[in-house]
């Protein structure tokens, strides 16, 4: 639709206010003399002012027509889409206008109404992942509950009457609490990197570095499987602007995703290197690797390639997604797949 501005728009309307009144002049002047000679003399002047007035009271008609449909109508009609827009109804028709001032306006209601759909769109997705997140997290954070009373009722009532039986159920009792611990520390940092702008402590670290601190905090979890960490190719001067703690989080999320997932008397192999522009890590393993299907869904929260809920493993689902969100928040990317030679590979990379 071709548009004007409101400037050529005034120009107009003065000029209708100013050639109606002339033209009807002439035409009361035609009417008493039969020619447009304006020097014709004539008995009256009161047909020609007569005409002239009639002219000027059509242009100011034509005008307020005009301005009405052009400009008051769409402005009225936006006034109220606002509101409507105020009171959540997104689902409006917004008028269209010939003046360009007002189509321009009209973009950008067009415009602010699909962001603001895919907004409430997005906030309806966040709530109901939100949502699904505190059921399926309340219900894993259930099962070892239950199991810790049972076990403490147990002592309690003198079930457990040996020093053997007393030594097992001290330590299923201590090994369902750092179960717990693991599962509320993950559902507190997701809410973190998902709710909230986390604030990062940057300084300038060296990644392999956080990377040998996560390998000796596992270390003992992967010695009860017979797990042998090759991390021989740790390169120094792998330095980055970064917070260590929450990449030495993120780091400890995907090795121990590695050694719970890696068979008895597998291997991880771990390695560090920079380019031109990026630190990059690589974490593989000798498990099973990724499905297919898998491959997509990784780093969804709660996913896990399990076909039930079954903790064995251990965590919430929440450890790839959490690792992934801190790698972006510090500029970086973080994607996985298969090696050739089998098991899980992971290759993430942060800008130097």
């Amino acid at each position: 639709m071709k548009t004007i501005r409101i400037r050529k728009f005034t120009i107009l309307s003065l000029f209708v206010i100013l050639i109606f009144p002339w033209i009807f002049y002439v035409g009361g002047h035609f009417f008493e003399t039969k020619s447009f000679n304006l020097g014709i003399p004539t008995n009256s002047k009161m047909t020609q002012i007569v005409a002239g007035i009639t002219g000027l009271f059509m242009a100011f008609l034509i005008v307020a027509y005009a301005m009405r449909r052009y400009i008051l109508i769409p402005l009225e009609k936006m006034s109220l889409c606002a509101r409507q827009i105020a009171e959540g109804d997104l689902d409006i028709q917004i008028p269209s206008s010939k003046i360009s001032e007002i189509a321009e306006v009209h973009d950008g209601f067009i415009l602010m109404v699909d962001s603001l759909k895919k907004s409430f769109q997005k906030q309806v997705e966040l709530e109901d992942e939100r949502r699904f997140v505190i059921a399926a997290v309340a219900h894993d954070i259930r099962t070892p509950l239950f199991a810790l009373r049972g076990y403490l009722e147990g002592l309690e009532q003198g079930i457990a009457d040996s020093p053997e039986k007393r030594a097992k159920y001290l330590a299923v009792c201590k090994e369902k609490s750092a179960q717990l611990d693991r599962l509320v520390e993950e559902l507190f940092t997701f809410a973190k990197t998902e709710y909230q702008e986390m604030i990062l402590s940057e300084n300038i670290i060296d990644l392999s570095h956080v990377l040998k601190n996560s390998i000796e905090s596992l270390s003992h979890q992967a010695e009860k499987k017979d797990i042998t960490i090759i991390a021989d190719n740790l390169t120094s001067d792998c330095n980055i602007n970064g917070d260590s703690d929450l990449l030495e989080r993120a780091m400890n999320n995907l090795i121990d995703n590695a050694v719970r997932h890696t068979p008895t008397s597998g291997k991880i192999f771990i390695d560090c290197y920079r380019d031109e522009t990026s630190v990059i890590f690589t974490i593989q393993d000798t498990g099973e690797g990724f499905f297919a299907e898998e491959l997509q869904r990784v780093f969804e929260p709660l996913y896990r390639g399990e076909a039930s809920r079954n903790r064995s493993t251990g965590g919430a689902g929440l450890g790839l997604t959490i690792s992934q969100r801190i790698i972006r928040q510090h500029g970086g990317e973080l994607v996985v797949g298969n090696h050739p030679e089998g098991g899980a590979f992971l290759k993430g990379w942060i800008p130097i």
